[in-house]
């Protein structure tokens, strides 16, 4: 009888193989075609469904399945949760006086994509590493009278995971309100996780959108990739930054890390505790409301500011139609600092063409990043920005992982966000848009001593390199929509 069937196996695998492969291929052609806006993406995984028998369909199941479904009336509630308190004379219903009027369109398509005012008053100061953001983080725990929230992807148990483990830990003995919210993949860089330790402290503690496949660490997608802390709802801290001791460069860590952070104090503090309260409420089902959470706003500085959230679910496209709107307005420099550096047609196009008019293109990248299919993807589509006149900068180790972009010195746009497919449409993401010229200056002198220590590239640099190089690096390019 076995062997029997073991004959019947080896005779039939080839036509069982066949309807397999016929079936996923079908199933990611119906699912893609019905269920994805973006022709390139339909295009890019109904091809690699039928020119990579079985594993192209195995891919797009665990990659290119959107499983979450908040409704949009779901994502309203975010709004209701701030208080009517941060939408008083702060909020700007107009052009604020200091922003030039070529920004007024701008201003509308910001409100229009986010609906999210714009609010003045706001303090927004630039923490360059983890040797000046980590001590002003702990310094807020440390001081806090009322309520922590924090969200972040990665929470290493290193020497700077500790140490905000125990500030984290303090802050919950002293009686106050502690939410900690980790993205589960990133949770996972360490192993074990500091979720253990957190929950043994005490302090009430989640994991976002759990992943059904805990080794596919790096190329997941659909993640909480947003870094918000806000401190008695009042004091908040947002940018490119996780907890992770690389970043704390005056510690000599093994691997070192360059980034930018910011701590910010103002009406918009409301927003980005507003943006915690729904993916808290998301993954746990628990409501944050009243003061505790959300202080009266408070006139603070000279920005004005709106957050602006981006994700695969009603907050889609958001960030890329900015960045749109924010290259077509400018008239004397683009400048934009990213650590991976794949926009999609639609934003090169508009980066080329923001060059051909004129406009001062300044792309800041790492010279060697951390994920070598990125280096490799990154390198095919320089050649045309360079011809169209921008100005390409590689800096030099270590790793700078700061996400900047500033347009004409007025606007500037800082955050979690990279400019590749899972950053703009794949991952959740938090970004601040801010209109000041001061703080653009502050945003332009760290550029500026970026440029200063980076190696400018040359289109010839890029045309002498060894034809299985080029090869490498066009082909990987074409896995730019899953890097």
């Amino acid at each position: 009888m076995m062997h029997s069937l073991l004959a019947w196996a080896q005779g039939a695998w080839p036509y069982l193989f066949t309807i397999v492969y016929l079936a996923g291929a079908a199933w990611v052609t119906v699912d893609a075609v019905l269920r994805k806006r973006h022709a390139p993406s339909v295009v890019a995984w109904v091809g690699l469904a039928w020119l990579a028998p079985i594993s192209g369909a195995i891919a797009y199941y665990l990659l290119g399945i959107n499983r979450i479904h908040r409704s949009a009336s779901a994502l309203d509630r975010r709004v209701t949760i701030v208080p009517e308190a941060a939408h008083d004379a702060c909020a700007v219903s107009g052009r604020p006086p200091a922003i030039d009027p070529r920004f007024e369109g701008l201003l509308r398509l910001g409100e229009r994509v986010t609906r999210r005012p714009l609010y003045e008053g706001n303090c927004v100061e630039p923490l360059v590493d983890g040797d000046a953001a980590y001590p002003a983080m702990l310094a807020a725990i440390e001081s806090a009278q009322c309520s922590v929230t924090l969200v972040t992807y990665i929470f290493d148990r290193d020497l700077a995971g500790e140490a905000f483990r125990d500030a984290l830990a303090r802050a919950h003995a002293r009686g106050l309100a502690v939410r900690v919210l980790l993205d589960d993949v990133g949770a996972r860089y360490s192993k074990p996780t500091i979720l253990g330790e957190l929950r043994a402290a005490g302090i009430p503690v989640a994991a976002f959108l759990p992943t059904r496949v805990p080794r596919l660490y790096q190329y997941a997608n659909l993640r909480n990739h947003r870094k918000i802390m806000v401190v008695d709802g009042c004091v908040g801290f947002t940018g490119g930054m996780n907890i992770r001791g690389g970043h704390w460069r005056s510690r000599s860590p093994a691997s070192p890390v360059r980034c930018v952070h910011f701590r910010v104090d103002g009406p918009v503090v409301a927003d980005m505790q507003a943006m915690f309260a729904t993916d808290w409420h998301f993954t746990t089902g628990e409501r944050l409301d009243g003061e505790r959470w959300f202080a009266p706003v408070l006139d603070c500085g000279p920005v004005a500011a709106r957050g602006v959230p981006d994700g695969p679910d009603a907050d889609i496209d958001n960030l890329p139609r900015l960045l749109l709107g924010a290259l077509s307005v400018a008239t004397r420099r683009v400048r934009i600092v990213t650590p991976y550096f794949l926009p999609d047609d639609g934003l090169a196009s508009a980066i080329s063409v923001a060059a051909l008019r004129g406009v001062a293109v300044d792309i800041v990248i790492p010279e060697r990043s951390n994920v070598p299919l990125m280096d490799w993807a990154m390198t095919p589509q320089l050649p045309w920005l360079l011809d169209a006149g921008c100005r390409v900068f590689r800096t030099p180790p270590p790793f700078d992982h700061s996400k900047l972009c500033v347009v004409d010195g007025e606007w500037a746009m800082v955050g979690s966000t990279n400019w590749d497919a899972r950053s703009l449409r794949l991952n959740f993401e938090y970004n601040l848009e801010c209109y000041d010229r001061g703080f653009a200056a502050q945003l332009d002198a760290i550029i500026d001593e970026k440029i200063a220590d980076a190696r400018a590239m040359c289109r010839a640099e890029i045309d002498a390199r060894a034809l299985p190089v080029r090869l490498r690096d066009g082909l990987t390019r074409l896995l730019s929509p899953y890097l």
